[in-house]
């Protein structure tokens, strides 16, 4: 441990916080208690904690939190100590119990102040964003403390990092009080800026920004580009700007009737959140607000303190459209210098921008769901004696649909047709054959088309359209096979089961699982669909006994990949399903899916389906009494 030599008074709390977007709010609610709670302007030496402190505290902790959880991701702990005044031993020095080893420090002054602490679990990351601007990273955390705190330093452990930093506890006059409402709409925001404040006055947030403005607005453009949500570009807005520029903030979206809805509050007093929510949902913004700030009323709610404030909305405006407003509110304050004011309407035209785009992309998915949704049936038909499974995982990020398509349909009253197939490719294309494929299969089944002729007819459609592709060029000329799996099922009263054909045209064959455990091929290969004009299918025929399973993948199970080893090889899918007897269609399904999944460390890197049909056993006949 480190050793404070020889303090007075010294005040010492701690918290451990998850490594969560959570916890910059709950570490500057852990240093507003801890400077707050009774006795804490006794063991300073003071007569009460002054709210620049504790303002200050809160902001450098939230800063130091942030980058722990963004650039560390792990836990943090917070240690925040409350030191009195030095013995009469002029000699004597301090340094916090953090700094076991070589640490940069600053020799901090001799008098009652506080030193916040926040380690984490991750030695070797680096502390991004030095005072003077020279980090190899984005951070800010350390150009605001920079500004701020009269000393601080970095230790590297084996095991952990910690950054502190030290701010001088001082007695701070009484500040000027602003009527609530002083401000109003129907101002300009020019005719309501109060006199600049005296020289030499001291203004945190506005050193701040001349300091860490152009790197604030960087990193915040990147985080907020990377949203492709409307509601978590608001959320994550509220923990950009407070508390860095302002002490709370509203967001409110524009919706589809022309309204504003209000979508996010965040005040760097938590507890503040839901009444300032109440005042703030009795009227939203007005239209026409000017892009540079439009002067709001200030809330009483918002500054419990009754110093008052300055709040100022900004449109959030892209492409000439109206997408929201931003309402930033600072207490304390008769008005925002010009520097935060350009980095509040920069921050907001990043907004504006994020959620157009946040937009653009629910639009473009919602319509892709919705094309998705109809290249699959929407349920699998019930075959009497027959019990059945599909197990369905695309490939594709965001994704109800790739190259792979399945269908269970009836043909007639007395037959079922099924079908499992993959398309060349996983883009828009290959989706367009997949619903090509499925769809003219059922008409071509329900005309009364055999295996064969199902087969047959598919082919031509596709090396038609490939031909008129390749008229027209371009990205639309290349060929799109078809690998494809089609059968007939009949279920046989009598002898029980169901008699089944098929054909498989250039897909892994069928494997049929019969009940003393042996497996066998349940048809023969045969080309792709879509590679020559008239290949002649030709389909096969077997009965599915009761208690036997058929056994259809597509090649995301067969050429699943461990190294140079296919799942595959060797017959790995029969030994597979050998191991499946006794076990039901669903069960063996995911039975091949699990061992798929299994069988590589890397991620499946293919669409995959599997589709189990399982005759079911008859019941014994009793014997006539």
């Amino acid at each position: 441990m480190g050793v404070l030599l020889p303090l007075s008074r010294e005040s010492v709390s701690r918290t451990m916080l998850s490594g969560s977007v959570r916890a910059p709010g709950a570490a500057r609610a852990f240093v507003r208690t801890a400077l707050t709670a009774q006795g804490a302007s006794e063991t300073l030496g003071l007569g009460t904690v002054g709210d620049r402190l504790i303002d200050d505290a809160a902001l450098l902790v939230s800063e130091l939190a942030t980058n722990a959880v963004l650039h560390a991701g792990t836990r943090v702990e917070i240690i925040c100590r409350l030191q009195g005044g030095e013995a009469d031993d002029a000699t004597a020095t301090e340094r916090p119990a953090a700094l076991e080893g070589p640490a940069v420090v600053k020799e901090p002054p001799r008098r009652p102040g506080i030193v916040v602490e926040v380690t984490d679990l991750h030695p070797a990351s680096a502390v991004h964003g030095g005072p003077e601007g020279k980090g190899r990273g984005r951070g800010r955390g350390l150009q605001l403390i920079g500004a701020l705190a009269e000393s601080w330093g970095v230790t590297y452990h084996r095991t952990r990092k910690t950054v502190w930093f030290r701010l001088a506890a001082e007695e701070e006059p009484e500040l000027r009080t602003i009527p609530a409402g002083a401000l109003g709409h129907e101002l300009r925001f020019a005719e309501t800026l109060a006199p600049a404040p005296p020289r030499g006055s001291r203004d945190p947030t506005a050193e701040w920004v001349d300091r860490g403005g152009p790197s604030f607005l960087a990193e915040a453009s990147e985080l907020l580009t990377g949203q492709l949500d409307e509601n978590m570009v608001a959320a994550l807005a509220g923990q950009l700007l407070v508390p860095r520029l302002a002490d709370w903030c509203a967001v409110w979206l524009s919706t589809d009737s022309g309204g504003l809805e209000l979508a996010r509050v965040w005040h760097n007093d938590e507890r503040r959140i839901d009444a300032l929510r109440m005042v703030l949902e009795e009227g939203p913004p007005p239209t026409g607000l000017e892009i540079g700030g439009t002067p709001w009323p200030w809330p009483e709610i918002a500054d419990p303190r009754g110093t008052g404030g300055s709040a100022v909305c900004f449109p959030l405006v892209a492409h000439s459209r109206s997408h929201g407003v931003l309402l930033l509110g600072r207490a304390g304050a008769t008005r925002m210098s010009g520097g935060v004011m350009r980095l509040s309407e920069d921050v907001a035209r990043r907004m504006a921008q994020a959620v157009a785009t946040a937009r653009q992309y629910t639009r473009q998915a919602t319509i892709s769901r919705a094309l998705q949704r109809r290249q699959l049936p929407m349920s699998l038909a019930r075959i009497p004696g027959v019990d059945s499974a599909i197990v369905y995982e695309p490939h594709g990020e965001g994704q109800t649909v790739g190259g792979d398509f399945y269908d269970l349909f009836p043909m007639t009253a007395r037959r079922w047709c099924f079908l499992l197939g993959d398309v060349c490719g996983s883009d828009p294309e290959a989706m367009s054959v997949t619903g090509l494929a499925r769809h003219l299969v059922r008409l071509l089944a329900r005309e009364g088309h055999g295996v064969e002729s199902v087969l047959n007819r598919l082919n031509q459609a596709l090396v038609e359209e490939d031909a008129e592709a390749a008229a027209l060029g371009g990205e639309q000329a290349r060929p799109r096979f078809l690998s494809l799996l089609y059968g007939e099922l009949e279920p046989d009263p009598a002898r029980g089961g169901a008699r089944c054909t098929l054909a498989s045209a250039g897909h892994p064959l069928p494997l049929l699982l019969a009940v003393d455990g042996s497996v066998s091929a349940a048809a023969t290969p045969q080309l792709l669909l879509g590679i020559v004009d008239s290949p002649g299918f030709h389909a096969d025929t077997c009965h599915l006994a009761p208690g036997e399973t058929l056994l259809c993948v597509t090649d995301g199970v067969t050429e699943r990949r461990n190294g140079k080893r296919e799942l595959d090889d060797d017959d790995g899918l029969a030994d597979i399903l050998r191991g499946c007897v006794g076990l039901g269609a669903q069960a063996v399904a995911e039975r091949v899916r699990r061992t798929a999944h299994d069988f590589g460390t890397e991620p499946i890197d293919d669409d995959l389906a599997v589709l189990v049909l399982e005759a079911e056993m008859r019941e014994p006949t009793r014997p006539a009494m």
